[in-house]
């Protein structure tokens, strides 16, 4: 059944203001504060050890935040007792004692392995994950320029920087670790943007066709309205997944987990104000966009 939409043209305006608000703070925190770039960036240590089962990793992660003076990242592995340390060099440059550090929770506890990672290796993943972001871009640009005509494929554009950079903003802001699983879900978050944009774009293009003596404000409020139950039913769903990862995933998945969530849900706000609110601002209408025949073989 169709949702009727009456007047959404001053919501939508508001709204991208608000957007444009919030992408500008994002930017002056990302360049004021930075990213808090992790071991995974910044290079580190990993050591892997065997504790009493009965230990919890806040047990764990108190005792070595004191007795390091840092942030250390437990992680639980699939046997009970076994985990997974991460901490950064300290400055003299000597691995800490781990065994010594935690024998006042468990006198038994075990070093199994541990292993450095080079500020050099922390470089080249920085390299490589900026180079997986930046193709991931040029490709959907190139989707987009190629699918529709650029007055409306200008608001799936911004909106996917929009959703990006407010990602960013958010962890410059709490200086909450960046690490790989992060940019993991800042590529997730493009792909999951991009879909909500190109439905309504995709809407909006079939209406401008079979309607091409109507306004674009009401043809933009026409789209919003003929897909805004699918589109809060399936954000919805998603955010329940993510929502349940934040939860019950632990200190491995948070990062991923809460960036998930951010994204999801400035990714399906920015594709109904700001994706529907730039193509108006540039003026689109019918004769800017022709559906172009399809070929019949014989």
């Amino acid at each position: 059944m169709l949702i009727t939409m009456k007047n959404a043209t001053k919501w939508r305006h508001f709204t991208s203001v608000v957007s444009i608000i919030l992408l500008l703070g994002s930017l002056v925190a990302i360049s004021v504060k930075g990213l808090n770039w992790g071991l995974d960036f910044t290079g580190g240590i990993v050591t892997e050890v065997q504790t009493n089962s009965a230990l919890t990793s806040h047990e764990i992660d108190q005792r070595l935040d004191a007795q390091f003076d840092q942030d250390v990242s437990v992680i639980a592995t699939g046997e009970p007792g076994r985990w997974v340390l991460r901490y950064a060099i300290p400055e003299q440059g000597e691995a800490p004692d781990v065994a010594g550090a935690l024998h006042s929770l468990d006198a038994n506890v075990q070093v199994l392995n541990t292993s450095i990672v080079g500020p050099q290796v922390g470089q080249e993943l920085a390299e490589q994950g900026g180079l997986a972001l930046l193709v991931a871009v040029l490709c959907i640009l190139g989707y987009l320029s190629y699918r529709f005509e650029w007055r409306l494929a200008s608001g799936s554009v911004f909106a996917l920087a929009h959703d990006v950079i407010f990602v960013l903003g958010f962890f410059a802001l709490t200086q909450m670790e960046f690490n790989l699983t992060v940019l993991a879900a800042v590529l997730a978050i493009l792909g999951y943007s991009l879909n909500d944009s190109i439905i309504i774009a995709d809407r909006i293009r079939e209406l401008l066709i079979s309607k091409p003596n109507k306004a674009i404000e009401d043809i933009n409020n026409e789209a919003i309205a003929a897909t805004i139950s699918r589109t809060m039913i399936t954000s919805g769903t998603t955010l329940l997944t993510v929502g349940s990862l934040w939860l019950l995933g632990g200190g491995a998945l948070e990062g991923f987990a809460i960036a998930m969530f951010i994204g999801i849900l400035t990714g399906t706000w920015s594709s109904i104000s700001v994706g529907t609110a730039l193509p108006e601002l540039f003026k689109l209408d019918s004769s800017h966009y022709k559906l172009e025949p399809v070929s019949q073989e014989p």
